[in-house]
């Protein structure tokens, strides 16, 4: 037998341990029910071009210091607004920077704020909402109401109100955009626990003595986890278009960082001249919102059980 045939063998062999219907063992089924929801996702064309177009993103700003063609902070006042080419792909700015190394830089910036965002809110929302719809009572009423007060104002107001409060920067801004997007993401928990705490399940475990603690980390907080993850997944593109939004105000990252949002708010006097200068980070801002919209349509359709 050749190298490609036992290759080929021993991937017909993993797919048939896979799509058992009949696992011999906890894991097989973890990896099983894993490998169909990959081949679900895998058929949504859209979702695919979603994931792939959020991958590049990823890898662009982690290898942007190799991509990039120029330092996207040096100044070359005899190059500027000089239109694409050969020597700056994608032009340059009204200070002679190259938008090219300045909008793969700027993904590091924005990306990281989105990932910043999301390991402050995803946690914070989860047990808010997993706490208030198991415990209920006056503890749910008091969580509750205070999340309807963050969502009584809209996300970009509200940013804008906290980091005038604070100071302008990357900081600022990361903090105000995760004080506006926990609250969804916390009502959605506790409506998912209200589904949960009353199952017979969920009563067997009571029954046996667990305390509340255990029973909300170990058995409701990982039934949740799906819809949370699809809610972010949809939520980051807006959490984007905040960034920018603040930046674009002069509230969020500070010339000469290379965000999206703030490229835009410094060169938008250009638009109908040298349209290229405003346009192309704004048509990266657009590319990462909708990467991220389609990756969570496709995450939702795999993920959320009461989607045929």
């Amino acid at each position: 037998m050749t190298d490609v045939s036992r290759a080929a063998h021993a991937s017909v062999s993993r797919r048939q341990w896979l799509l058992d219907p009949s696992p011999g063992s906890r894991r097989q089924a973890a990896w099983g029910n894993a490998y169909r929801r990959w081949l679900q996702f895998r058929a949504n064309t859209l979702a695919m071009i979603g994931l792939v177009t959020v991958v590049l993103l990823i890898a662009a700003a982690i290898f942007a210091p190799l991509l990039a063609t120029h330092d996207p902070s040096a100044i070359a006042l005899e190059n500027r607004l000089a239109p694409p080419s050969a020597a700056h792909w994608l032009g340059t700015d009204d200070l002679g920077r190259d938008l090219y190394s300045r909008i793969l830089y700027g993904a590091q910036v924005t990306l990281g704020m989105v990932v910043a965002v999301v390991v402050l809110v995803a946690p914070v929302g989860l047990v808010i909402g997993v706490v208030a719809g198991y415990v209920g009572g006056w503890l749910d009423t008091l969580l509750m109401r205070v999340t309807d007060v963050f969502m009584a104002f809209p996300k970009l107001v509200l940013a804008l109100a906290f980091v005038a409060a604070l100071q302008p920067g990357v900081t600022s801004a990361v903090i105000a955009i995760a004080l506006t997007a926990w609250p969804p993401l916390a009502r959605l928990a506790r409506a998912e626990t209200l589904t949960i705490r009353e199952s017979d399940f969920i009563n067997a475990v009571r029954v046996t003595g667990a305390s509340k603690g255990r029973i909300i980390m170990r058995h409701v907080m990982p039934l949740c986890v799906p819809s949370i993850i699809v809610r972010i997944a949809l939520d980051i593109s807006g959490i984007i278009l905040t960034a920018a939004g603040l930046g674009f105000l002069g509230m969020g990252a500070q010339p000469p960082m290379p965000e999206w949002g703030t490229m835009i708010a410094t060169t938008s006097g250009f638009i109908l001249s040298q349209w290229w200068v405003p346009t192309i980070p704004g048509v990266a801002i657009l590319l990462a919102s909708l990467a991220f919209n389609l990756l969570g349509d496709g995450l939702r359709d795999v993920l959320d059980p009461r989607q045929e």
